[in-house]
């Protein structure tokens, strides 16, 4: 069960959004790079990346933040936002991230999820995201007709390494996870599925450790991890006590 620390890029800084409105950014670190490093010492293995305004754009906006996340941290770094094509997902991965999280990509091109997969086992995860439970795409921008879970469903068997599910109506207002959504969803596919959305105290990280969650890779937390409201410490020591 792994807490991946989240770092959400717009104009070059680490914010955290509210409902994934860009209008409602607070930012948190002006230097994403020493954030990362920040996290890697704080004893997180592993980094969670999103280019927000590359989501909108559909191309990599923050590309420079990136690349100093990827020089200033030796943690592994998944990457989501505007990645669309084989050659942008090559490209990143020879820059060195251990996996690229495709999202809007994966509702109208899952072809190219399926092929991406076969050229790079184990370095392409999908991204799910949720609004009552319907999928939305273009930086969460639209909400398409297409259930989250049937989603999820087109790719079993395709070799995507893990499925991040994010409920957008929990993300950045501190209410906790959709424990219930995300589990169910975790039942439905056997691909490894990464809890977005919502975290928002020691109370998730208790939930982490039960055993229906124990299919689950883990969760991501942001607004949770830079205001202060979890025990790092105590976090990552439970969570490690929940794998052995």
């Amino acid at each position: 069960m792994i807490l991946f620390p989240a770092i959400d890029l717009k104009d070059g800084e680490c914010v955290r959004l509210k409902l994934g409105e860009m209008s409602e950014a607070t930012v948190y670190n002006r230097d994403p790079a020493n954030q990362a490093r920040t996290f890697e010492q704080q004893g997180f293995e592993w980094l969670h990346v999103v280019d927000l305004n590359g989501a909108f754009a559909g191309a990599s906006v923050n590309g420079a933040a990136v690349e100093a996340i990827l020089r200033a941290t030796s943690n592994p770094v998944q990457l989501g936002g505007g990645i669309r094509s084989l050659h942008h997902i090559e490209a990143w991965l020879e820059k060195g991230l251990a996996r690229v999280i495709l999202g809007t990509v994966a509702v109208r091109d899952p072809a190219l999820v399926r092929e991406a997969c076969r050229k790079f086992p184990g370095r392409i995860a999908v991204g799910i995201d949720a609004r009552a439970g319907k999928v939305a795409v273009e930086g969460w921008a639209e909400t398409s007709d297409l259930a989250a879970v049937d989603l999820a469903r087109r790719f079993e068997g395709a070799g995507v390494a893990a499925i991040i599910y994010t409920d957008i109506d929990r993300d950045g207002v501190l209410t906790g996870i959709n424990w219930e959504s995300t589990i169910a969803l975790a039942d439905a596919v056997s691909i490894p599925v990464i809890a977005s959305g919502g975290l928002a105290s020691m109370a998730d990280i208790d939930r982490m450790t039960r055993p229906d969650a124990a299919k689950l890779e883990g969760a991501i937390s942001g607004r949770a991890l830079y205001d202060g409201r979890i025990d790092l410490k105590e976090a990552l020591a439970m969570l490690r006590k929940a794998r052995t």
